[in-house]
């Protein structure tokens, strides 16, 4: 006999809210109506231990499209549903038979249901104008038809059926303007939405798949899941190539990846995570383009692409993926509802990575260091960023060439051949190797045999500037400020060498104002006549790059003209000075774009310094 009855919940407002809001993709109503039946069978299974009344099975989903019909049936053999059942979980929205099994269980089992909230079943009326629900219990001798339009009420009628299990028909909608519904009836359509949602569900996902052969169309039962995932088999089982396999396959890559992290954690908070360091860069890595974030599954059913909160920025280069069953999702499994959980997830990761990094660089130099050349600037910014906040995270994967070394060193490694009475760690910025090893400045590090650090990359000197110091000990610029300390011995000497040259000092100092805060004797230069250094603040490096930013602001570094009172040049031009004061401004101008040539910044006025020096060759 059939009955109608009405929704027990504010019926058609809610309804409206579940096929219209709850939902933003139309297609998630094929993993929630899979996931349903993955739990019937789960339920069936943990039953038949217990209970004789519950006959065992070869557990399989099974979807049948019919495009002439437009419907699609989504069949499995779990436990089925009474008549009280279904007035009961179909009957009231929201309420959930997954989660009142689940919280009838004593500890918790292995079967790990999906369902939460009971309102997953909802999502088909999305896409289908009648559902229609045949079903049937172990306990009962016969099924059970439900069938609602899902607007104020529905149906329930008993039913011949044999076998145990549900099975669930959707007609589908006629194609609307915004959506092509009938692309749910298609073998490919379906088959790319179970792998992309469903593909690690435990069951076997089936479906016939029409073939032409000899120009005869055939039928052949085809399986449209992997079921297993492979970061939940034993690691010891997995081959190297198998998760090569699943990283390019996964992640749409064409090289093995250089670094595969596999971790299991259980307690508080369980989940497997399944971690990859490609070996290059994104073609859109460096851009804002470029989209972080790992996969998340919740108990193998997939949530969500790229979940940007559970890696840190300086770790993006990861790819992969997180399994939890301990998420708690939004109603529609879409998201999650609150981010502690991914919080207490990301930090553990951050501590594995770091620590799966370190173990690299010290165990397989080779490979770190391939690694270190695709992703270093990423690993420069975060410590950079934030003000210096996760420099000790990061301070110890980054390497440098030196002065005195071809290989590149880690700072640890630097601090550990200085000497001990050295109480700065020194570095030089610039292009390119010669380039900075021919400074000027890098005249004193040279005769005091001092190792020097050598940065090629823009965000070098703004990184030092965030860490300030490592293990307390300062970061210095040997084309910035004093290097007295370095000097110590000079002081007397360069003491006497200002008095000395007192008024030629004046006499360029004048001469260069609009170009130099200041024109001193250096105690850093003993082959070279003249260099530029900077003051305290933006150096002259940080003013190139700043100064590339399309924000439009101009900055300007504090330039200081250091000149070598012992070079065979100066004494030439003081002499030239001494003989000619009217020659002053003549080699002013070449004493000051000579040192900006050493130092590798553009002339501002290139004919003045050609001027500078055909006048003054043209006097000797």
């Amino acid at each position: 006999m059939k009955q109608t009855k009405q929704f027990k919940t504010e019926s058609q407002r809610l309804l409206h809210l579940m096929t219209h809001s709850i939902y933003t993709h139309h297609e998630i109503f094929l993993r929630e109506l899979i996931s349903n039946s993955s739990d019937a069978i789960d339920k069936r299974n943990f039953k038949s231990l217990t209970d004789e009344n519950v006959p065992r099975a070869d557990y399989e989903i099974r979807l049948i499209a019919d495009e002439k019909a437009r419907t699609l049936t989504i069949i499995d053999n779990g436990i089925g549903l009474t008549e009280e059942e279904l007035i009961e979980n179909l009957g009231t929205i929201a309420k959930s038979g997954t989660k009142a099994f689940q919280e009838s269980l004593e500890e918790k089992n292995d079967a790990e249901l999906i369902g939460q909230f009971g309102v997953g079943f909802y999502s088909a009326f999305m896409v289908a104008e009648k559902v229609e629900v045949r079903t049937r219990s172990p306990f009962t001798e016969s099924g059970f038809l439900w069938t609602s339009d899902g607007v104020s009420d529905y149906t329930i009628e008993e039913l011949e059926k044999d076998l145990i299990g549900t099975e669930i028909t959707l007609y589908i909608r006629e194609d609307a303007e915004e959506i092509d519904f009938s692309k749910f009836l298609k073998f490919y359509e379906l088959k790319s939405l179970v792998k992309k949602y469903s593909d690690y569900i435990r069951y076997p996902i089936k479906m016939l798949e029409t073939k032409t052969e000899d120009k005869k169309e055939i039928q052949e039962d085809v399986i449209l899941n992997q079921m297993t995932p492979i970061w939940k088999r034993s690691k010891s089982d997995v081959t190297e190539e198998e998760m090569n396999e699943f990283f390019k396959h996964q992640f749409n890559e064409y090289d093995a990846p250089l670094k595969t992290i596999h971790t299991n954690v259980e307690g508080m908070l369980t989940y497997t995570a399944l971690l990859f360091i490609p070996k290059k860069p994104a073609y859109n890595f460096y851009s804002e383009s470029f989209e972080k974030g790992l996969q998340l599954y919740s108990k193998s059913v997939f949530i969500e692409d790229k979940n940007k909160s559970l890696i840190p920025d300086y770790f993006k280069f990861v790819k992969g993926l997180v399994d939890s069953a301990d998420l708690s999702l939004n109603l529609s499994r879409e998201m999650l509802q609150h981010d502690r959980q991914l919080k207490k997830i990301e930090s553990h990761l951050e501590k594995k990575i770091k620590s799966e990094l370190e173990a690299l660089l010290a165990d397989d130099r080779k490979t770190y260091l391939e690694f270190y050349e695709a992703y270093k600037l990423t690993l420069k910014y975060g410590i950079y960023d934030m003000f210096g906040m996760n420099k000790d995270k990061l301070q110890d994967l980054i390497l440098f060439e030196t002065s005195k070394s071809e290989e590149q060193i880690t700072l640890k490694e630097y601090l550990d051949r200085k000497p001990e009475s050295q109480k700065f760690i020194y570095y030089a910025t610039g292009k390119s190797k010669s380039r900075m090893l021919n400074l000027p400045q890098m005249d004193a590090m040279k005769s005091q045999d001092i190792e020097v650090l050598l940065c090629y990359d823009d965000v070098d000197e703004f990184m030092f500037q965030a860490m300030q110091n490592y293990q307390e000990i300062p970061f210095k610029s040997i084309q910035q400020g004093d290097l007295e300390e370095v000097l110590e011995d000079k002081k007397k000497e360069v003491k006497k060498q200002e008095k000395d040259y007192k008024d030629f000092l004046k006499a360029l100092k004048d001469n260069l104002k609009e170009h130099v805060k200041d024109v001193k004797v250096s105690a850093r230069l003993t082959e070279s006549p003249v260099c530029i250094v900077s003051g305290e603040g933006v150096s002259l490096e940080m003013e190139k790059v700043l100064n590339q930013m399309p924000n439009g602001e101009t900055f300007k570094a504090e330039r200081i003209l250091e000149v070598n009172p012992n070079h065979a040049l100066f004494k030439k031009l003081y002499d030239t000075f001494q003989e000619d004061s009217e020659s002053i401004g003549s080699i002013a101008s070449l004493l000051y774009y000579q040192s900006l040539v050493a130092e590798g910044i553009p002339l501002e006025n290139p004919k003045a310094y050609t001027d500078a020096l055909t006048n003054l060759l043209s006097k000797s």
